[in-house]
């Protein structure tokens, strides 16, 4: 591992020296240090800055301080309580001693598992600019259908994350209030999200949400693995259609994708299969999978409409 300074940040916007970068939990920078995919040449500590606390809004909904761990979160009887699908999300997530460290910031910054990015001998878009996407033609089973760049596939591969964007969350940093779904960029292939250098995420605002809710994720082994693709849902049926629903999904693109189309679709028709499979149908029409990925508009369809099947 490339050697580095440490020290504690004393304040959320104290901002950082070129060639710094924060450090919470640790459980994918410091995985990152060792392949040699990260090299930071400071660690600035920002666990000591009060941000491990949990509230009510008072207009109903929480706020999540970034410093929360994901096991606490998951925990939380208001979590458990008013926002079931995000408990769920962070509970399929890694392993019990992985929650124990891993933050709520953190866990939204986590950077793709792409296995061309996790390897600094191979060429990779994401890592090195302009060296080339080997997962095109290579491994890329379990990369992007939706909204991909020619020159990089990866997935976001976070849990949590899908839950938040299906509840509309809100992401505070140092600077400004960011809507989740517009933290993430795919402007370039190097660049994961819009925060500047130095730009601290302080808390998550997570707003209230109507009717029954549920995260489903689809893996390779029953615990301790990233999806294959998932699901989170929120949905409200009065008389037998949909007056309301929120729907994300993960391990399909470069962000957790909200699934707009397939929403608008669904509000005000039957709560049926039918209904279900056709709104999934029109969110994946855009679906571009690679060689060895296109099982997984087939599976994203039918988790969908599962999914929304249990809830109705």
């Amino acid at each position: 591992m490339k050697t580095f300074t440490y020290r504690t940040a004393t304040e959320a916007a104290g901002g950082l020296e070129p060639g710094a970068t924060f450090l919470a939990g640790g459980t994918n920078l410091v995985d990152l240090m060792k392949l040699g995919v990260a090299t930071p040449d400071v660690l600035v500590d920002v666990t000591r800055l009060g941000l491990g606390e949990v509230t009510g809004l008072p207009e109903g909904g929480l706020r999540v301080g970034a410093g929360v761990r994901n096991s606490d979160l998951a925990a939380h009887p208001l979590v458990r309580r008013d926002f079931p699908v995000l408990s769920q999300a962070l509970l399929a997530g890694a392993s019990g001693q992985l929650r124990n460290m891993a933050t709520t910031g953190g866990n939204l910054l986590q950077r793709t598992r792409c296995r061309y990015f996790m390897d600094p001998t191979t060429p990779c878009n994401k890592r090195r600019p302009g060296s080339g996407c080997p997962a095109r033609e290579g491994d890329h089973r379990d990369l992007a259908i939706l909204g991909a760049r020619d020159d990089c596939v990866a997935t976001h591969p976070s849990d949590m994350a899908v839950a938040l964007a299906a509840l509309g969350a809100v992401v505070n940093t140092s600077a400004r209030a960011i809507p989740l779904a517009e933290l993430y960029t795919d402007e370039a292939p190097d660049v994961d999200t819009v925060l500047d250098h130095g730009e601290l995420i302080t808390s998550v605002d997570v707003p209230p949400v109507n009717g029954r809710q549920a995260y489903r994720k689809v893996r390779d082994r029953a615990s301790y693995a990233f999806a294959v693709a998932s699901v989170a849902a929120a949905l409200e049926v009065a008389d037998g259609r949909v007056t309301d629903v929120r729907l994300a999904l993960g391990a399909v693109a470069h962000k957790p994708w909200r699934a707009l189309i397939a929403e608008e679709t669904l509000r005000g028709r039957p709560a049926t299969r039918e209904s279900f499979l056709a709104a999934a149908d029109a969110e994946l029409a855009a679906a571009a999978p690679l060689r060895d990925n296109a099982f997984k508009v087939p599976l994203t369809r039918n988790l969908v409409a599962s999914v929304l099947e249990d809830l109705a």
